[in-house]
């Protein structure tokens, strides 16, 4: 089983931003010596309400700062960006994480960043499709030639090729099922999202195992999971500790419209108690090893990315909450 941290940087308006950067800097050097395997590091525009360190800056400075990590851009939204920018850029820390590059990709859900990058959430899917192709064939051929929707590609090369060939291991974010079945066709691993219920997901496990069968694909060796989790001596004061925080976050959340592209019966707008339930990882160290170890038995999950650290919190009880579930829950679940 490993485990990884979610960096999301997700930060108030006011707030400095060198302290943050620098909070969050120190957070992945402390999940190195704490013997986490990962760190990812998702991507938004236009964030309001809160402040936002983009993806790729931060992970190159992790790729320095904590060499032994793997490193996920989780998820890089595809359908905002050229596939050369991006085979390129993704190569370029492929090389500096020394091949430890994860390419986590998604479809996006926010019209403002549509908009922004000129585009619409209509066109999204088949922009996302052509752009994950065109960065495959970019690593894996010397010229490519390739004429898409809303690009053009007239005998390119990528600069700096990845470290790990024939390209790094390709995730795939999505809450939809069309997402999902799409990750079983063209992705390595569905990346299992933090924001539907467990009951959803049982029902989604069923559509993704089915879409591997029919494209004749085995179920990955590597099936990674992101959960919101926090850890206290007992269920009542993780969750007196973390509401704050989580409220507000996904408060947002829903003002962005996120759980409209969830499964229907699967929203955001609900009291805390139910938000949370099934669908946060909250309790004794004991308890959350059990949560841990059921996802375990009953997805197959063996990669556990978890976000400890949300907008609002001090970063001293982020680093604490990495160092309890490290010492406490890491040794549990693997033992078990």
């Amino acid at each position: 089983m490993r485990f990884g941290l979610m960096i999301r940087g997700q930060y108030s308006q006011g707030d400095d931003m060198r302290v943050r950067l620098q909070e969050d800097l120190d957070a992945a050097k402390r999940a190195e010596a704490l013997g986490y395997d990962l760190v990812a590091k998702g991507s938004h525009y236009a964030s309001h309400p809160f402040q936002y360190i983009q993806q790729i800056p931060y992970l190159c400075q992790v790729a320095l700062l904590a060499p032994k990590l793997r490193l996920v851009p989780g998820v890089v939204l595809l359908p905002l960006h050229s596939p050369l920018h991006v085979a390129e850029e993704l190569a370029s820390l492929d090389v500096m994480c020394g091949g430890k590059l994860i390419f986590g990709a998604g479809i996006g859900y926010r019209e403002v960043e549509f908009k922004a990058f000129g585009t619409t959430q209509k066109q999204s899917a088949r922009r996302f499709e052509e752009c994950l192709e065109a960065v495959k064939r970019l690593w894996s051929e010397e010229f490519v030639t390739m004429k898409a929707s809303y690009f053009e590609l007239d005998n390119a090369n990528c600069t700096t090729l990845p470290i790990q060939k024939p390209m790094p291991p390709i995730w795939i974010g999505a809450n939809a099922d069309a997402g999902i079945r799409r990750a079983a066709r063209v992705a390595d691993a569905w990346f299992i999202n933090p924001h539907n219920k467990i009951n959803t997901i049982a029902d989604q496990m069923e559509i993704y195992k089915r879409a591997l069968d029919d494209c004749g694909r085995p179920f990955p060796a590597e099936l990674p999971m992101l959960r919101e989790v926090f850890v206290a001596p007992t269920r009542a004061e993780a969750i007196r500790l973390a509401q704050p925080y989580l409220e507000a976050k996904y408060k947002a959340y829903r003002d962005w419209g996120q759980d409209k592209v969830m499964p229907a019966g699967d929203h955001f707008g609900l009291d805390f108690e139910d938000l949370m339930n099934d669908r946060f990882l909250f309790g004794s160290p004991a308890e959350v090893t059990e949560q841990i170890l059921l996802l375990r038995r009953r997805f197959g999950i063996n990669t556990l990315v978890l976000g400890v650290h949300w907008a609002g919190m001090p970063a001293s009880l982020a680093l604490e909450q990495m160092q309890m579930i490290a010492e406490d829950v890491f040794p549990a679940v693997r033992s078990a």
